[in-house]
């Protein structure tokens, strides 16, 4: 079989060679990456273990990390399912790449190690796979929470289906790195996470890629509880910005005529998602926030047209009347109106985890 790869270590290997679990070959390969992660990690293992589908393995893979992960998961994990490997730090692509490297499953699931799962998340995309054959992804909608697992009340909602590398190119509508379930066969045909994104917007490259040779299918249900807080990789906006230009040179190399146009459109929402992680960032910068807010109409002007583009012009014209040093306070204003409109089954806490920030580098 060949094997296409920008990880020369990654070769994957047929069902009928992959080694088993009790004799069982598992279905699902959940795959959790992990650089000092202990802050978080035991909620995110409990969400796995809560799942109503259990024909699983899980693989975390420890990366480099200074805390005590070892030790707790010598202390503290005794399902056979559960495998602990450890690598000198390669970043949030390399580990992801170790995992899929050591996977046995036909699906493989990614989870972030500061990231909550609902209970029927693996059931209900393992069904939407065996159900369309033609599909190599399945992606759900998610909910994003605080670093104490409280819904901030934005539920990110997409429904893209079937041939989506089109829209794809627009944003990253799967959401985030604990949202797929793929095919281990994708990573065969398209290639393994690039590690030189350096750990930002990596899965947008990975699934991209995916999605120009695989459909798409959706669960139209928030099943994924994603963190949101200030040192978080998501908020480090200047290498993100270095790492979306790379993604999309890429994505349109061998795009055909009729697709270069969608190029610009790619830059804009960039230039978009850029212009929220500079007021979302420790050192929020209203200036640069309105230049990357600005120069996305002029790369794409019917982007006027789209909420978010909206919304920040709202955001942007109330901080530069209040003061950037406001931000946070509008923010908690609008998430508490948000928590306020949640139907009440949304709204409950999906785990409690206390501690300090995890940053996967």
């Amino acid at each position: 079989m060949k094997t296409t790869s920008l990880d020369s270590a990654i070769a994957l290997k047929p069902a009928t060679e992959r080694e088993t679990l009790n004799g069982v070959v598992p279905k699902v390969s959940v795959i959790i990456p992990a650089y000092n992660a202990m802050s978080y990690l035991p909620a995110t293992v409990e969400t796995v273990l809560q799942q109503t589908y259990q024909a699983y393995e899980v693989v975390i893979v420890n990366d480099g990390s200074t805390d005590h992960i070892e030790q707790w998961f010598k202390s503290s994990v005794h399902d056979p399912r559960f495998r602990l490997v450890s690598q000198a730090n390669q970043g949030l692509s390399g580990a992801r790449n170790t995992g899929i490297a050591q996977a046995r499953g036909e699906f493989l699931a990614f989870l972030d190690a500061d990231d909550l799962w609902h209970p029927t998340k693996l059931e209900k995309q393992v069904d939407a796979l065996e159900r369309s054959p033609e599909a190599g992804l399945v992606y759900t909608w998610l909910m994003f929470v605080d670093e104490t697992a409280v819904p901030t009340g934005r539920v990110v909602k997409h429904s893209f289906t079937g041939y989506v590398w089109r829209q794809l190119t627009a944003f990253n509508f799967v959401g985030c790195g604990s949202v797929a379930m793929v095919r281990s066969r994708c990573f065969v045909t398209a290639g393994v996470f690039d590690r030189d994104l350096n750990s930002y917007v990596e899965d947008w490259d990975m699934w991209l890629r995916v999605a120009r040779a695989s459909h798409f299918a959706v669960i139209r249900e928030p099943l994924v509880y994603n963190r949101k807080y200030s040192g978080s990789l998501s908020t480090h906006w200047q290498k993100m910005s270095e790492s979306f230009k790379k993604v999309i040179e890429k994505a349109f190399q061998e795009a055909s005529a009729q697709e270069l146009p969608l190029k610009r459109r790619s830059y804009a929402y960039a230039d978009l998602c850029l212009a929220w992680k500079v007021i979302q960032s420790k050192n929020k910068q209203l200036k640069t926030a309105v230049g990357f807010w600005l120069r996305a109409f002029r790369q794409h002007p019917p982007i006027l047209f789209v909420p978010s583009f909206l919304n920040l012009g709202c955001v942007l014209a109330i901080l530069s009347i209040a003061g950037i040093s406001r931000y946070s306070k509008v923010q908690e204003t609008i998430s508490a109106v948000r928590r306020r409109l949640m139907p009440r089954h949304l709204s409950q806490q999906p785990g409690l985890v206390g501690g300090q920030t995890v940053s996967h580098r």
